[in-house]
């Protein structure tokens, strides 16, 4: 085991000592020591809880016959680091937390992991730290917030309270009103309760088969959510025994399960970056084609918010993820031989599943869409690939063209939407917001919630280089790379300019001659980094590469 390089022989009497400092007994360092990584703070509703689970977690890894060591990780919560420069930090947080984990578990010699998260950018980061080290591992999430109400309607924070500041704006409610609204759009503990990044991440997690069966919907104050917690410390102790780690379940096929899983539910754009992230980290050569391969053959089942009106609950009540894998293992669309953590594979994990309720989850021959919920876009103005939830795109939206709007930055961008300077059939474009020119590749959801909540989804499009919530809904095209900070065309969009999408197609175009665009490049120049100095920001910018690859930080050549 590894930890016998921390407990064992007579060389470590002082490293034993130091555990018995802490109250841990000889009994104890004879045990696997099992690592209880979690993401409890008092400042992210979807980790509030997860003390409890901690403690849960503990017992069953005591049950199984190992002893648990807690400790924790950094966790942002994207709502509150919205729509300022607070949102640089989350996605350039996922590296910090792999780091971190990498950092404990190498120091201290653990022989397997249970990861406790819930939210955005802390479930990858600790699923990339797992691929890293390949360690026995299973991954536990803290569950979805319960649904909110405003006047006997189902809300949520995005399809309910961002998307009425919109409506706010315009007139169209009041400050009472919205006032009323968030006071009961967030009424649980748990992950925001639509199918936002990181209810999107706790189902798919459950197709890679390094979570358990329920990971994904169970509501985060039920005590399921503590039996489920308290199963993976006990299973985590199988894989222990049984060597059997993350690269034998995280295989090409287990990531294709998972984008299957993704297009069928019409999961997060954000996805795209983790699944890319934790395929890098685990050494399979997972491609950005992959993600629309899958799309134009896996339909469309489900409508959750912000592409419909259920919620997370709504698909707990259905049968949950593993009724809709059975939907799709039974015509052909998923690998059914691939490990899980449980031991067995993912078809024998799913043969007991049953669809309850056909209007949450439909069949797969009367699906909402033909297609998957993510189309993958290229053309003259994205040649390395764009990423577009197709899924909650207007039908009057699916190809539409119209004059550029250019703003480099988000909040120029959003306060020219709120102000009412935005039109019917403009294209907003809002760059110098990538991986690198961000940095950190902000989430655009208080500009697209913005252009819903005034009624304009089904008439004005936007386009950036950096990212939108899992919550983002109408034609909104992001990731566009090569970004604006390393010269992609995106860069050289100019006020007017007619910009086609043609999500069918696969297209966006720039509608300007090649001699244009190559003129327009012989003028740009370079712009200095927006962030400089000691900034852990500064050194993730100079280190991180395209959103086309998972924007992961490497080393340069």
């Amino acid at each position: 085991m590894n930890s016998e390089q921390v407990t064992q022989g007579y060389a470590r009497a002082p490293h034993r000592s130091l555990f018995y400092a802490m109250g841990y007994t000889k009994d104890d360092l004879k045990k696997p020591l099992i690592g209880i990584v979690h993401s409890f703070s008092e400042i992210v509703p979807g980790h509030i809880h997860l003390r409890d689970l901690v403690q849960a977690a503990k017992l069953g890894v005591a049950a199984g016959g190992g002893t648990p060591v807690e400790f924790p990780v950094i966790g942002i919560c994207d709502g509150i680091a919205m729509n300022h420069d607070g949102m640089k930090y989350p996605l350039a947080t996922r590296e910090l937390i792999a780091d971190s984990i990498e950092s404990m578990v190498v120091a201290h010699k653990f022989d397997g992991l249970v990861l406790i998260a819930n939210c955005d950018k802390i479930v990858p980061g600790m699923l990339m730290a797992a691929s890293r080290l390949n360690i026995p591992a299973v991954y536990v999430s803290g569950g979805p917030m319960l649904t909110g109400y405003h006047r006997d309607e189902q809300v949520d924070l995005v399809r309910g309270l961002f998307e009425s500041v919109g409506a706010c704006a315009q007139g169209n409610i009041s400050e009472e009103e919205l006032d009323e609204m968030e006071q009961s759009a967030c009424p649980t503990c748990g992950s925001c309760a639509g199918l936002f990044t990181a209810n999107t991440m706790n189902c798919l997690v459950e197709a890679l088969g390094i979570a358990l069966p329920g990971n994904g919907t169970i509501p985060a104050p039920y005590g399921k959510r503590k039996a489920l917690a308290k199963q993976a410390g006990q299973q985590v102790l199988e894989l222990v025994n049984k060597n059997i780690r993350p690269r034998d379940i995280l295989t090409l096929n287990a990531f294709r399960n998972a984008i299957t899983l993704d297009m069928a539910i019409g999961g997060s754009s954000n996805t795209v970056l983790h699944l890319l992230a934790i395929a890098h980290e685990a050494e399979v050569a997972l491609e950005l084609e992959v993600f629309d391969e899958i799309s134009t053959r896996v339909p469309n089942i489900c409508k959750i918010s912000p592409g419909g009106t259920d919620r997370l609950f709504d698909l707990y009540l259905a049968g949950g993820i593993s009724a809709v894998l059975k939907q799709l293992g039974e015509k052909g669309l998923l690998s059914l031989d691939e490990k899980t953590v449980t031991g067995n594979t993912i078809g024998e994990d799913i043969k007991a599943a049953a669809v309850r309720n056909a209007k949450v989850i439909r069949p797969l021959d009367d699906p909402y869409n033909k297609e998957g919920g993510i189309a993958i876009l290229r053309g003259n103005l994205a040649p390395d690939g764009a990423v577009v939830k197709q899924s909650a795109v207007a039908k009057e939206m699916l190809v539409h063209c119209g004059p550029a709007r250019v703003f480099d930055g988000e909040e120029e961008a959003f306060v020219a939407i709120t102000e009412g300077k935005i039109n019917k059939g403009d294209v907003v474009v809002i760059r110098y917001e990538g991986p690198k020119g961000g940095p950190g590749m902000r989430e655009m959801l208080s500009p697209t919630s913005a252009i819903s909540g005034m009624g304009l989804d089904k008439d004005v499009a936007l386009i950036t280089d950096g990212r939108f919530s899992g919550g983002t809904r109408g034609a909104c095209v992001g990731h566009v790379s090569p970004e604006a900070s390393e010269g992609g065309p995106i860069a050289l969009v100019q006020e007017g300019d007619l910009i086609e999408i043609d999500i069918p197609k696969r297209r966006m175009t720039l509608k300007i001659s090649d001699e244009e665009i190559a003129a327009r490049k012989a003028k740009w120049t370079v712009r200095p980094p927006k962030v400089t100095g000691k900034s852990y920001l500064a050194r993730y910018a100079y280190l991180v590469t395209s959103a086309s690859t998972g924007a992961v930080t490497k080393v340069p050549e």
